[in-house]
């Protein structure tokens, strides 16, 4: 086809924050779709914290993109040639599609969606890898009861709020922390969490203790450091602390600041459980099917944050790493 496949390629590995130089920008023909394969062209970007970590060469539960490779990316668009029996030109698809306009996949690597029921960034959000994070980290691994109480770091975001609204479907209080007066506004207002604690403007430890004065049962950190040990030292016995990332320690130029507290475990008898969400991949239709219902029934809320232009990625991605985004980050690439 004549149509210009533009594409974000990694050009260095970051150190700290990445840096305009990090990326190359090129336009390359629109590849053509192998034998079982789909053509996508590609309409919505999830931008993740993890694509942080996928950048670095080191040990992880997942290769590092490759100096010169497309940067890895979830996407969501629609399949515009297909040599794969189960997907049609004008189905649309999600899965790790890259940073590009268009791309080729196997049919059984990308799932396919449907746009009547939610928009395509909901699929990238609470429909998809973020909403499932939430899902299954808070009640596979934290397993909240009725009237217990669940701290979540991250709460404006992704998958923090999906957190906090699933603690309260299963009849649990729900405690979020986050930056700035207006996510903690919409922590409680929008989302129904019981209380917020705005970590930029008061004592984390302090905040905790006054909404929490009969300790955290369960803890779900997305973002580690000095949050992380505030929440350890106010835990209940036998305690959950349930870890998904810890976005303060990404983009770090020394040794990553490990928990202070940890003794705490020891004296409350408590668990810290680490885990990623693709150890959960056989299971995403049932997370999926529950958490769509919950939203048909509007007891569960996505938001999403969306920004335009593929040009824009690099700034976009920043955005995370400067708490500027409230709810799911996506990147529109249409007009590219």
């Amino acid at each position: 086809m004549e149509a210009v496949n533009r594409q974000y390629r990694l050009a260095a590995r970051p150190v700290g924050l990445p840096k305009p130089d990090d990326w190359e920008y090129c336009s390359h023909p629109v590849p053509e779709p192998g034998p079982e394969e789909v053509l996508v062209r590609i309409d919505y970007l999830s931008m993740d914290p993890a694509m942080r970590g996928w950048m670095n060469d080191g040990r992880s539960y997942i290769p590092p993109v490759g100096i010169g490779e497309v940067m890895r990316s979830l996407a969501a668009g629609q399949v515009i040639e297909s040599n794969h029996p189960a997907l049609a030109v004008g189905d649309h698809v999600t899965g790790l599609l890259g940073v590009q306009c268009y791309a080729t996949a196997h049919g059984g690597a990308v799932i396919k969606v449907d746009p009547t029921l939610a928009s395509l960034p909901v699929y990238l959000g609470t429909l998809g890898m973020p909403g499932m994070t939430a899902y299954f980290g808070l009640l596979d691994i934290g397993r909240p009861q009725e009237g217990e109480t669940v701290v979540v770091s991250g709460a404006a975001g992704a998958v923090g709020g999906v957190v906090g609204q699933i603690a309260k479907l299963k009849g649990a209080r729900a405690v979020g922390i986050a930056g700035g007066a207006e996510k903690c506004r919409h922590v409680v207002e929008d989302l129904g969490f019981d209380a917020a604690i705005d970590y930029k403007a008061e004592d984390v430890a302090s905040g905790l203790a006054r909404h929490c004065p009969d300790g955290i049962d369960v803890y779900f950190d997305n973002v580690g450091g000095e949050i992380l040990d505030a929440a350890l030292a106010q835990l209940a016995r036998r305690a959950r602390v349930v870890i998904c990332g810890a976005i303060s320690q990404y983009n770090a130029t020394g040794a990553m600041e490990g928990p202070s507290n940890y003794l705490s475990l020891l004296v409350n008898h408590a668990t810290m459980t680490g885990f990623v969400v693709s150890d959960y991949g056989d299971r995403y239709a049932e997370g999926a099917a529950e958490m769509a219902g919950w939203l048909a029934s509007g007891k569960l809320k996505s938001r999403e944050d969306v920004a335009e232009g593929l040009e824009s990625f690099p700034d976009t991605l920043l955005r995370l790493f400067a708490g500027e985004n409230t709810g799911k980050l996506v990147l529109k690439v249409a007009g590219d």
